[in-house]
């Protein structure tokens, strides 16, 4: 966000969690086809998703950010597509009637093709191969060829982001979107036979949007009930694709990062001195910042600084992610140095990546139950501070999948193996994500309810 800062500059500082390309040509002939390439998403659309995120800061919104855990070639289609996009809209429904305000949607889409590892191989039957780095940068078959990294895949990660961002934009204004249909499918869910608390603020809802349209408010009279806003986000991982997707914004001269509408730095590559921070401090998107357990009131300080020199409410986002049980010794220490330095930022959860654990029958999940205790602990810090919960940050497909134990109905240790597809995480599947959309909406509502009582 300086005059001295330019897209390259990330290569002159220490990198981690990226590939080493053999074939240098090769990666510098992706690059420059790429460059030429239009932009995935424009800078109108992300400095207003920042101004929307500015309104989560002050509690006059809230984020609800989810996708898939990574991307994958072999599973992309239409369907996979529009069923994430869906069940995301009805976690929004019932997040607005909880909360009262717009929910802000943005997804794990159409760019989240890299994750970071937490070692550079891996042993697969006996065998030390280059760990999965994600589609974009090599396969996941276990083979010395697929786990080349190969620049080629920049292009099909591209090709495939600009096809699922087409799709998105056209459920987004094409009447998919309409909140009646959306709610429709949200009442099947809660005619589950162990649903009945849900099925109370389903019909609640159901009360308000009969009442709208008596009162004339419809999808005919007023567009905005036949259409979303809708955004995408991704880890900015892969600077080589970062950079070349980079632009300059033609209203405001500033650069901005065309792969996506907001990125963020994962908690394995948020150096202060590091070559993704150096990135992101330069352009005018949104930004993400995970913090773990290991993030440091200081280095917390310096990261802000860094990021969002200005202090420019919506700019900043802190994806605080801890773990069930721990969010007690670290989201304060935090909350107070953002106090100390007096930052915009946008408090976020992702009750996801700290409650990985491995299954009894050897398959990594993450129990229903944590994800729902993080949440929880996350809104009663917040409570107890006197600060504003703004978001949550779910890993999370449209698909019926078995990766995640628990949730209403009930997957268990022995089903993981029916329906486990992911390539990395494992995701909540749609019953599980809709599910902890009510639990959150209990949640915003019971803090909508403290702020009118301190008000009267």
């Amino acid at each position: 966000m300086t005059k001295a800062w330019s897209k390259s500059d990330w290569r002159a500082k220490p990198r981690v969690q990226m590939p080493d390309y053999p074939d240098q040509a090769a990666l510098q002939g992706v690059e420059a086809q790429l460059a030429k390439y239009p932009p995935l998403v424009f800078a109108g659309e992300a400095r207003r998703l920042k101004k929307e995120l500015a309104l989560a800061a002050e509690g006059k919104a809230f984020l609800l950010q989810g996708g898939d855990c990574a991307e994958s070639f072999a599973e992309f289609s239409a369907d996979n597509i529009r069923d994430t996009f869906r069940v995301m809209l009805q976690m929004a429904v019932v997040l607005t009637y909880g909360a009262k305000v717009p929910v802000i949607k943005v997804g794990r889409m159409a760019g989240q093709f890299a994750k970071p590892r937490s070692a550079p191989t891996e042993v697969i039957g006996g065998v030390e191969y280059p760990s999965y780095r994600g589609d974009i940068i090599n396969g996941f078959d276990a083979t010395v060829e697929a786990r080349m990294p190969d620049p080629q895949r920049m292009l099909q990660a591209y090709t495939q982001a600009a096809a699922s961002l087409n799709l998105l934009r056209a459920f987004s204004t094409g009447g998919f979107a309409d909140i009646h249909r959306v709610h429709s499918w949200t009442l099947g869910f809660a005619e589950h036979d162990k649903a009945e608390r849900y099925r109370e603020l389903s019909n609640r809802i159901s009360d308000a949007l009969d009442f709208m349209n008596a009162a004339g408010v419809n999808s005919e009279t007023a567009h905005e009930l036949s259409r979303v806003d809708f955004y995408t986000s991704h880890e900015a991982l892969l600077l080589e694709y970062e950079e070349a997707l980079c632009r300059i914004d033609s209203l405001t001269g500033q650069p901005v990062a065309g792969s996506g509408h907001m990125i963020w730095i994962g908690d394995r590559t948020r150096q202060p001195d590091g070559a993704h921070v150096e990135f992101c401090r330069g352009v005018l998107n949104p930004i993400g910042l995970k913090c773990g357990p290991s993030t440091t009131a200081e280095d917390l300080k310096v990261l802000m600084a860094k990021l969002n020199p200005a202090n420019e409410a919506g700019r900043l986002t802190l994806i605080a992610r801890f773990g069930a049980g721990k969010v007690g010794d670290h989201l304060p220490r935090l909350i107070k140095a953002v106090r100390e330095e007096g930052a915009n930022v946008v408090w976020s959860c992702d009750p996801m990546h700290g409650n990985t654990i491995k299954a009894a029958s050897g398959y990594k999940t993450r129990p229903f139950d944590s994800v729902l205790r993080e949440v929880r602990e996350f809104f009663a810090i917040h409570k107890a501070e006197g600060t504003i919960p703004g978001g949550v940050h779910f890993e999370m497909t449209g698909k019926d999948v078995t990766e995640c134990t628990g949730g209403l109905r009930a997957v268990t240790d022995e089903n993981l193996s029916d329906r486990y597809h992911t390539a990395c995480d494992p995701r909540l599947n749609a019953s599980q994500s809709l599910e902890l959309a009510f639990l959150v909406a209990e949640e915003l509502t019971a803090r909508r309810e403290d702020q009118r009582r301190v008000a009267m």
